[in-house]
């Protein structure tokens, strides 16, 4: 029979036998590897397994890493504006109430075309004292012919014939002055023609024309109103071409100068036109701190709108990387920028270090070398079914 002394010492030799770290022999490799396996199953995903058809039905497309040239582009804010060299205020030039409106907003018009009648007494009055200096120059003329040839025959007096000549010369220069004010209200000598051969037309009538091309933006005229000379009835714009006015930042202001190409699209990337810089401006505004970059776009199918938000990428230089892949291969993850890059376990996120970019490519300086194998497509896929896999492993660990 054992003693006391000796059952104490048989039971602490067994509570160290099953205490881990305990013990001179080395731990039990079945608890090891399920120790490791326990690890694996609460931690993060650390690949992502997927088959040849599992790619083909993501679209996920495989690149090798290799060199390309990225083209330095500077994105800068703009916006769509009139080109007001190809804008005109439409007004009638005469005070008149409109009899006829004949265009819209939204209209085509064509330099000429008849957009509105008006009446105008002003506008008769001045045809009537048009009409009546003609009459007294031809009336003069023949007075003065007569004087002159009397005076000649000795029998009138010289007084009569200065008399003559120089009402005849009055009567000119008020004709010429009637006539210089309807000039000036776009009246051409075959439109006065016409009126000395037809004095009998209502005189009050003023066609107000479109003096460009273009379309009507802004209508301002309606039946029955009475319009001043300086209402602006209405404004057209000819649309074809635009301009779009780009800010420039200070700090960005050396690398932006006239004749650079620009590509120019919308919010949304549905529109995208080229081109170029033609005016910087000299000064920057105090407020802003900004300059302005004006570049001319064709516009000829009219899908550009003045007052549209636009983005214009200037190209400012190009690099030639080592390597460089397509922008939509780097992924955003974890507070760091990655390229999921394939391995024998399956891919990986890999952090890499970015240089410039543009549009399609960015230089990778870090983080990925030349021969890397990588996901070039649909890279947020393999990022969402990481995501999935680590809240499963969570959900399982709870």
């Amino acid at each position: 029979m054992k003693s006391p002394l000796g059952i104490l010492c048989l039971v602490a030799t067994a509570a160290i036998a099953v205490l881990p770290g305990c013990g001179k022999g080395d731990e039990d490799p079945k608890v090891k590897d399920q120790h490791e396996e326990s690890e694996e199953e609460h931690g993060e995903p650390t690949a992502v397994r997927l088959s040849p058809d599992e790619l083909k039905e993501f679209g996920i497309e495989l690149r090798i890493a290799g060199p390309g040239v990225v083209r330095a582009r500077l994105e800068l804010p703009g916006e769509v504006m009139l080109n007001p060299d190809r804008l005109a205020h439409v007004a009638p030039l005469v005070p008149g109430r409109v009899r006829e409106v004949r265009a819209g907003i939204g209209d085509q018009v064509h330099k000429g075309d008849v957009m509105a009648v008006i009446d105008s007494r002003e506008l008769a009055n001045l045809k009537a004292d048009w009409l009546a200096a003609r009459e007294r120059v031809s009336l003069w003329r023949a007075t003065y012919a007569r004087e002159e040839r009397l005076y000649k025959q000795k029998i009138s007096s010289e007084q009569e014939y200065l008399n003559a000549r120089t009402a005849l010369a009055e009567a000119r220069i008020q004709r010429r002055s009637s006539e210089q004010k309807l000039h000036a209200l776009g009246f051409s000598n075959k439109d006065l023609k016409r009126l000395a051969r037809n004095p009998e037309q209502p005189i009050a009538r003023f066609d107000v024309v479109a003096p460009i091309n273009g379309t009507v933006i802004e209508k301002h005229a309606t039946l029955g109103e009475k319009l001043d000379s300086d209402t602006k009835a209405f404004i057209v714009a000819d649309l074809s071409i635009v301009w779009v006015y780009l800010t420039v930042y200070q700090k960005d202001l050396a690398m932006v100068r006239e004749g650079q190409t620009v590509e120019i699209s919308s919010d949304q990337g549905v529109l995208k036109a080229e081109g170029r810089i033609d005016y910087v401006s000299p000064v920057v505004d105090e407020s802003t701190r900004t300059a302005r970059a004006r570049v001319v776009l064709d516009n000829t199918d009219g899908a550009w709108k003045p007052g549209m938000f636009v983005t214009g990428r200037v190209a400012v230089g190009e690099v030639k990387a080592a390597v460089a892949i397509p922008v939509q291969a780097v992924m955003d993850m974890d507070d760091h920028e990655v390229v999921f890059v394939e391995t024998p376990e399956g891919f990986k996120p890999r952090p890499v270090k970015k240089g410039l970019a543009d549009g399609e490519l960015v230089e990778i300086k870090a983080g990925l070398k030349a021969g890397d194998r990588f996901a070039a497509t649909q890279a947020f896929t393999l990022k969402a079914q990481m995501q999935k896999s680590s809240f499963e492993d969570d959900e399982h660990g709870h």
